[in-house]
């Protein structure tokens, strides 16, 4: 683990096995109101969201989800950048306050986290008693408040 570079890969080592998510407040200091949510199985390689079983990505979701209330209400947003823009290589979620007026391009209405498709570069937020999924894009945690 020494020669491992990515720091959540770390993270997620000091953590039980038994623990599937946990969250860390976000060291950047450009980005002092963000949290991640990380599932704690991890294996070689770049870690994705689609390499994780639905139970795993639904407790993720939904573990985010629940963190992201407790932290912003209803103003909540989820963030998961794509491939090509992560920068550490285990997999993360950004939790944060959802910046308002945005409106880029592809969307989705599911019934909850289950329903969350395994895309990179997808963003999450509340839709009335439904979430809104943003997808298609490159860098997602634009979307919240830094």
């Amino acid at each position: 683990m020494q020669l491992r570079e990515c720091s959540l890969c770390r993270e997620a080592e000091k953590h039980p096995e038994d623990i599937e998510v946990f969250f860390l407040k976000d060291i950047n200091p450009r980005k002092p109101n963000r949290w991640l949510a990380l599932p704690r199985v991890h294996g070689p390689g770049g870690h994705h969201l689609r390499d994780l079983t639905p139970k795993q990505r639904t407790a993720l979701w939904t573990a985010a989800i629940r963190k992201a209330q407790e932290l912003w209400g209803d103003e909540w947003g989820l963030a998961y950048n794509a491939d090509t823009a992560r920068t550490q290589c285990h997999a993360h979620i950004h939790i944060g306050k959802l910046l308002k007026g945005l409106a880029p391009g592809k969307t989705m209405i599911v019934d909850g986290p289950a329903d969350i498709p395994p895309l990179d570069g997808i963003w999450v937020h509340p839709h009335g008693k439904k979430l809104m999924v943003h997808y298609g894009e490159r860098i997602t945690e634009t979307a919240l408040l830094r």
